[in-house]
């Protein structure tokens, strides 16, 4: 038994092994690809790095599922991002149940890997905890009695008869924009409340808010959306591992609304982390004009994360404001929405304190740019200065009265003493002006001197 389970363990160290040689190969080809310079860079980037991608892939197929768990907690933060792409969608939920609660929220918070594939999940309580069914047809619904029914990219067909099993229209996810709360937050004549919501998506490509139409209906909760959130799947693992997580399907769309409030609070931190990498950048730099542009782009990255943000904290306050104006909640549950609506106030003072800071980084990086301007145009106006004395001597020599004056002396001589005398001209003008630039320090410095010594 011993020797059984030390075999074991040798053959997932080596397969972990194997795992971190393809993802070091595959950050090594990247980085030395992007250092050549050649044509279509991003295809031949591609189509170098797909083959390690390929065989990571196929390596993970092939693994007990409690094995790639293993090796996914044995790998550094950075290679477990990038090996978890990797990692079949349909076996990503039964890995996430072996890992650390740490690891799972990690991964799952990533969002960068997003589901685009048509899924139906229905969840009903088993023991205390939300249990998934993954229904592909309409007898899947017989064996259980679902207090949550989540639509992930439905088409029509499956819109139209998970519709019909419960009696309701389910909208399509495409048309979910409408800005009037009118639209976005009503309740029906036979009782059905539904609500229009948008769920902040931070990846590290794009960041984006996408829109969920929520539908209470029988003590039931049906969420359609277009794409996988990182909320969504929080949430799922939260109550599937929890007992007493939830108990009804309002609780399930609090727990959402309040997950997504902690979403932001995420992202709001990757703003201040960012942002403080830009302040000491330049704060203790003088930046040239290139990585003057660079940074504002970033700034302005960062800028449209926090209005997002803000968009999406004042969507959620007014859902949450819906429901408890409604009184469609229990006492033990307006404490919940309070509590929510609490943590959005405090994310509204942090995403105003980040357009401050967001507009006085922009204001110093383009202050920056407009001192690099002002050099260059006190340099060429220092040129023009030394030149301009140069000019009129040069002048004087082109004049006809320069010829009658050195009519008795050999051009080569005249017009040499000429150029020579350009020279000390201009020599002479610079002199002075370094003198004048030396005094004018001197100066500045005094006065600087003299303000401190008042000070103290």
């Amino acid at each position: 038994m011993i020797d059984d389970n030390l075999s074991e363990v040798d053959e997932v160290k080596d397969y972990l092994a194997q795992v971190q040689t393809l993802l070091a190969k595959h950050r090594l080809v990247g980085e030395m690809v992007r250092r050549q310079e050649m044509p279509r860079h991003e295809l031949i980037e591609g189509m170098v790095q797909k083959q390690h991608i390929s065989e990571l892939k196929q390596l993970f197929a092939r693994l007990p599922l409690v094995t790639v768990a293993l090796i996914l907690s044995a790998l550094s933060e950075e290679e477990r991002l990038v090996a978890w792409k990797e990692v079949e969608e349909e076996h990503q939920d039964d890995i996430l149940e072996l890992l650390s609660d740490e690891i799972r929220e990690a991964l799952v918070e990533d969002g960068h890997r997003p589901s685009k594939r048509v899924m139906v999940n229905a969840f009903d309580l088993h023991n205390g905890r939300l249990r998934q069914v993954v229904v592909q047809r309409p007898s899947d619904f017989a064996n259980i009695k679902p207090i949550w029914v989540d639509l992930v990219a439905p088409t029509p067909r499956v819109r139209e008869w998970v519709g019909k099993q419960f009696g309701i229209e389910l909208p399509d996810p495409a048309n979910l924009t409408d800005l009037e709360a009118s639209a976005r937050f009503y309740i029906e004549d036979d009782d059905e409340l539904h609500l229009h919501s948008d769920f902040l998506l931070d990846m590290a490509g794009e960041s984006r808010n996408v829109a969920v139409a929520f539908i209470l209906k029988n003590d039931i909760l049906f969420s359609v959306r277009s794409e996988e959130l990182p909320v969504f799947r929080l949430q799922r693992h939260r109550a599937r591992t929890h007992s007493g997580y939830v108990a009804d399907a309002k609780d399930v769309l609090l727990d959402l609304y309040a997950a997504d409030a902690e979403y932001s609070a995420d992202a709001l931190e990757d703003i201040y982390a960012s942002l403080e990498a830009v302040t000491k950048h330049v704060l203790s730099t003088h930046p040239t004009d290139e990585e003057a542009g660079l940074i504002l782009a970033d700034i302005a990255k960062q800028e449209d994360i926090n209005g997002r943000i803000r968009r999406n904290v004042l969507d959620t306050r007014r859902a949450v404001s819906f429901l408890m104006r409604g009184k469609f909640l229990s006492p033990a549950q307006q404490e919940d929405a309070r509590q929510i609506m609490r943590d959005i106030e405090s994310l509204d003072g942090h995403t105003s304190f980040l357009f401050g800071k967001i507009n006085f980084l922009m204001d110093a990086v383009v202050g920056f740019i407009n001192i690099n301007q002002n050099q260059r145009v006190s340099k060429l106006t220092k040129l023009s200065i030394v030149f301009m004395p140069i000019n009129i001597v040069a002048g004087i020599g082109g004049m006809s009265e320069f010829s009658m004056m050195t009519s008795g002396v050999p051009w080569p001589i005249a017009y040499g003493a000429l150029t020579i005398g350009m020279g000390i001209v201009g020599w002479l003008t610079y002199l002075a002006l370094c003198q004048g630039e030396r005094r004018e320090a001197r100066s500045k410095l005094a006065a600087a001197n003299a303000r401190a010594q008042n000070r103290a």
